[in-house]
């Protein structure tokens, strides 16, 4: 819980605050863009809440921060509705399920609501309020898993749920070595008619990406939007396995249709086919630069 003794001087007045225990994940950042902001390696509130839809991200980002470094001087009365709203919806029957967790540095997971079955991508904390309302949505079929570095309450997600998991098998350590569906080797993957898993080493050995409805690519820390820069992205200084071969799967990437690219880490991007394949050029362009 974020600690008043510990507010950051860079934060304006007033109600909402951050502390210094902030790891600068970038969390709060995109999902309430209108108060927080970063100063220096952390992030601050630069603008109070001046509406109720800035007050509700403001709380929906308090509760998704994975340090709980977010806090508010006065107790909050609306925090009960921010929950019912968790998981946010994105688009269509995508949803964004907040409260990122702290062991995969504060990575987004989504949840795909499907009649065959709920996809859940990369684990979030297990918390009661997001675990009755995913109850409520139909539940979890999959808990897919983009990588071994956004694994964080898996676990306790398969027991509660009787989920099956899917990793890939160069992804798998002492924690993951009981996953139900363990994808081996270097080609695609057909899970169901609309779901697609496409291997992509580079940031990890066994990194892998999920595509579905040829239109939404779950790209763990693949591939991300950059404000900073304006374009798609591979994360150059969080590389753990091989630069060269992130570039070649970047570019088998590129082959396939999408419209949507929601990553783990990074910014979320949404265009029409032909302006992601310009987009996606660019980045290998700039990959193959650095």
């Amino acid at each position: 819980m974020a600690n008043i003794n510990r507010r950051r001087t860079e934060n304006i007045s007033g109600n909402f605050y951050v502390d210094s225990t902030c790891i600068d994940c970038d969390t709060c950042r995109w999902m309430a863009p209108e108060v927080f902001t970063q100063a220096g390696e952390q992030s601050a509130v630069y603008q109070q809440p001046t509406n109720e839809t800035a007050e509700m991200r403001s709380l929906a980002a308090l509760l998704s921060c994975p340090t709980s470094s977010i806090g508010t001087v006065e107790k909050p009365q609306n925090i009960k509705e921010v929950q019912q709203h968790l998981p946010a919806l994105v688009t269509e029957n995508v949803y964004h399920c907040g409260y990122h967790s702290e062991k995969s540095y504060g990575a987004a997971s989504y949840l795909i609501v499907r009649p065959e079955g709920n996809i859940l991508v990369d684990s979030p904390r297990f918390v009661p309020p997001l675990v009755k309302n995913i109850e409520a949505m139909g539940g979890i079929r999959y808990l897919y898993l983009t990588h071994r570095d956004d694994v964080a309450d898996h676990q306790k997600y398969r027991e509660h749920f009787k989920c099956d998991r899917i990793l890939h098998a160069d992804e798998i350590n002492a924690d993951t070595r009981s996953v139900e569906i363990q994808l081996s080797g270097s080609e695609p993957h057909q899970i169901a008619e609309d779901l697609l898993i496409v291997t992509v080493p580079g940031h990890t050995k066994g990194h892998t990406v999920l595509l579905y409805k040829n239109k939404f690519l779950f790209s763990g820390d693949h591939l991300a939007w950059s404000d900073n820069l304006q374009q798609l992205i591979g994360f150059r200084n969080a590389c753990w396995y091989s630069w060269s071969e992130q570039i070649k799967s970047m570019r088998n990437l590129a082959n396939y249709d999408f419209e949507w690219v929601l990553p783990g880490h990074g910014r979320r991007y949404d265009a029409d086919r032909e302006t992601m394949g310009e987009q996606m050029q660019k980045c290998i362009a700039w990959m193959e630069a650095h």
